[in-house]
């Protein structure tokens, strides 16, 4: 029965990374950012997979790329999870070569929505500023036995909104950097891109207050879930935490971290002296 008013669009708070210019400039449009990406399709790993796909259709290997090679495992997979169907795609492959595109996929993302840069997730601060300014709306209407003026709010955005704030939390972040080198070390990394954020992917924050609550800190507790699976806190691991010490955690984030500055260019020196 809850009203609810007009969607709002705001490209500038769920689109952040088109409005950042660090980030356009050093990484979306930066011919060397994807190093990493095209160093791996012309690796052994993506050279056998493009001669055993020659072998199986009967064309020289010339003949095929690794853009080609995804584009036919992407309409296998694209097939299966939407509509349910097998399509002949799905023949030219086993299960290694699909761990191998996998990795190919997840190198891209990593390398330019997740760990790769750092402007890639701390261009997201501003939404991660305002999930908690909601909160602390909430929790201040809460403490004055106010009604909650808005119990729920929905935003929407993409994957590429969601990878850089996980990853400004520090969620799915392995030890060492995926690279188009250490394939086989990554076999059981972290950041799977299919696995955080797949068809209709979620993130939700759930506050809630607690009656019984000993203390005033005590009063108000947080619980994350991703893809409506709880997600632990990624430095405690607990299932749960106390407001505060989740925004005593994100201090540096919630103070430190503003956009206009995240996301200026550092300006060249043209100076020069003269002799």
């Amino acid at each position: 029965d809850m009203e609810c008013g007009p969607p709002r669009i705001n490209d500038k708070l769920m689109r952040f990374f088109d409005h950042c210019e660090k980030f356009l400039t050093e990484v979306e449009k930066n011919a060397t950012a994807l190093y990493h990406v095209e160093a791996f399709k012309t690796g052994p790993e993506m050279q056998n997979i493009l001669k055993k796909v020659a072998a199986t259709l009967q064309v020289p290997v010339s003949n095929l790329n690794a853009d080609l090679i995804q584009v036919a495992f992407f309409t296998c997979s694209f097939d299966l999870a939407i509509k349910g169907v097998k399509s002949p795609w799905c023949d030219v492959f086993d299960i290694d070569d699909a761990k191998v595109l996998e990795y190919l996929n997840d190198l891209k993302q990593y390398w330019k929505r997740g760990y790769g840069y750092t402007i890639n997730s701390r261009s997201s601060c501003t939404l991660f500023q305002d999930i908690f300014q909601h909160l602390d709306k909430a929790i201040e209407q809460k403490q004055r036995s106010q009604p909650i003026s808005s119990p729920v709010i929905l935003q929407f955005g993409h994957a590429e909104t969601l990878l850089p704030l996980l990853s400004l939390m520090g969620y799915f972040k392995d030890k060492e950097p995926l690279t188009a080198y250490n394939y086989k070390e990554q076999l059981h990394r972290k950041f799977r891109s299919g696995h955080i954020v797949p068809y209709a992917s979620n993130l939700i924050f759930v506050l809630y207050h607690c009656k019984n609550a000993k203390t005033p800190k005590e009063e108000f507790r947080v619980q994350m879930l991703l893809n409506e699976k709880v997600l632990p806190l990624a430095y405690s691991q607990e299932t749960a935490s106390l407001y505060e010490d989740l925004k005593d955690h994100y201090k540096d984030i919630l103070q430190s971290c503003h956009a206009s500055e995240e996301c200026e260019l550092p300006k060249v020196n043209n100076t020069s002296d003269e002799l």
